[in-house]
């Protein structure tokens, strides 16, 4: 089995991981290999990782997609999934937010640090884009990657504007994660769920490789950092918590310092969901005739529908809208509807999150051959 990405990538960081985890063998392959280029990404519509190729050719693509189909196929290790309503709607935040939330940190402690930053950094994409090829090929290629990553960081609400937010978000975050790690090794007790390996993405590939933010990890958020290696271990890696088993909190439990967190991902992240839903079903509402199956893109393989402005942290910012996004917030509220019970409600109300189940869009986004594409419209809207 094969699982191509780059050693930097975000998405790719959450496959592996679970990967490793779960002691499935694989080979890594580099994104910008002849065959990847010639033979995947015709099959894929767009370039894109990671994909993994199974050894009967099928391909999987996106992070969430592959990890649930090893759940369903694979009888993993120690399961992603959590079989108990809270614990598993707090997978599913977590996921989200971890892929998707994150972003203004990583991609600022990527791209605002060359002095310590952009050297690795040049190697590293080199390496990954065009495997083997000579020094100065190695660096245009990072350089016509380097453009296109600043000119994304733009649209993920990045500029001289938002940056001491930034900065003040990701240490709160830091802070909190750290307090909730003094007392479990991961999100949810003794193994890794779903949440974890949302988290890791960006934790991971950006901010706990890189040079610049893996230094300051190391110096402010040294449990943080630990879990990071952890989840990059075929174990479970735990010796420094007396080598716990893989049993997650009892009776189904959300410890206060993971509800602090919860209450960070309201006030920080819930404001950007709330923006790119009403921006989407605006959108939709200006395209009543807009096809099922289709994104609605002059070009099928575009992610970004659009930019919405809101308010963060006493700044206005802009950020590109892309459905990926509102496929992994159904996700969170589709793990709702299967218990919606009182306990649900409480949690939610007491982590401010209850709004997470209310944003909703007038058409769900599907993933169909590999692309993120509009359901059906409602009945009522159909021409």
């Amino acid at each position: 089995m094969k699982l191509y990405g780059t050693p930097g990538s975000l998405y790719t960081a959450k496959v592996r991981s679970y990967f490793l985890k779960q002691g499935i063998a694989f080979e890594a392959r580099a994104f910008g290999e002849p065959r990847f280029v010639k033979m995947i990404v015709p099959r894929l519509g767009r370039a894109i990782i990671p994909v993994v190729e199974l050894p009967d050719g099928q391909l999987l693509q996106d992070g969430s997609d592959i990890i649930e189909w090893f759940e369903a196929h694979a009888a993993p290790r120690w399961p992603a999934r959590v079989d108990t309503p809270r614990q598993r709607l707090v997978g599913h935040i977590f996921e989200l937010f971890g892929g998707e939330g994150l972003l203004r940190p990583a991609m600022h402690y990527r791209w605002n640090f060359d002095a310590a930053n952009r050297a690795f950094l040049c190697h590293d994409f080199a390496a990954a884009l065009v495997p083997g090829a000579p020094a100065d090929v190695g660096e245009a290629r990072f350089e016509a990657a380097e453009r296109h990553m600043r000119r994304a960081m733009a649209g993920f609400g990045v500029g001289p504007q938002s940056i001491p937010q930034i900065e003040a978000s990701y240490w709160e975050f830091l802070n909190l994660f750290e307090a909730h790690l003094a007392h479990a090794p991961y999100l949810l007790g003794g193994r890794p769920t779903l949440g974890d390996y949302g988290l890791i993405a960006p934790l991971h590939a950006h901010l706990g490789r890189d040079p610049f933010p893996s230094s300051l990890m190391k110096q402010q958020a040294p449990k943080v950092w630990r879990w990071v290696e952890r989840m990059q271990s075929p174990a479970l890696d735990a010796g420094d918590y007396g080598s716990p088993g893989p049993e997650l909190f009892p009776d189904d439990g959300v410890p206060e310092t993971l509800q602090a967190l919860m209450r960070f991902i309201a006030r920080d992240y819930l404001p950007e969901v709330e923006a790119f839903v009403s921006y989407s079903n605006a959108w939709l509402a200006a395209r009543p005739e807009l096809a099922e199956g289709v994104n609605g893109l002059e070009r099928p393989g575009d992610r970004v529908i659009g930019r919405a402005r809101f308010a963060w942290r006493g700044v206005e910012i802009e950020v590109a809208v892309m459905p990926y996004r509102l496929y992994l917030l159904q996700k969170v509220q589709d793990a709702a509807r299967v218990d919606s019970g009182g306990d649900l409600a409480a949690l939610l109300q007491a982590t401010e999150l209850s709004k997470i189940l209310t944003l909703t869009t007038t058409r769900r986004v599907e993933r169909r051959e590999f692309l993120e594409v509009w359901g059906p419209a409602p009945p009522e809207t159909r021409p």
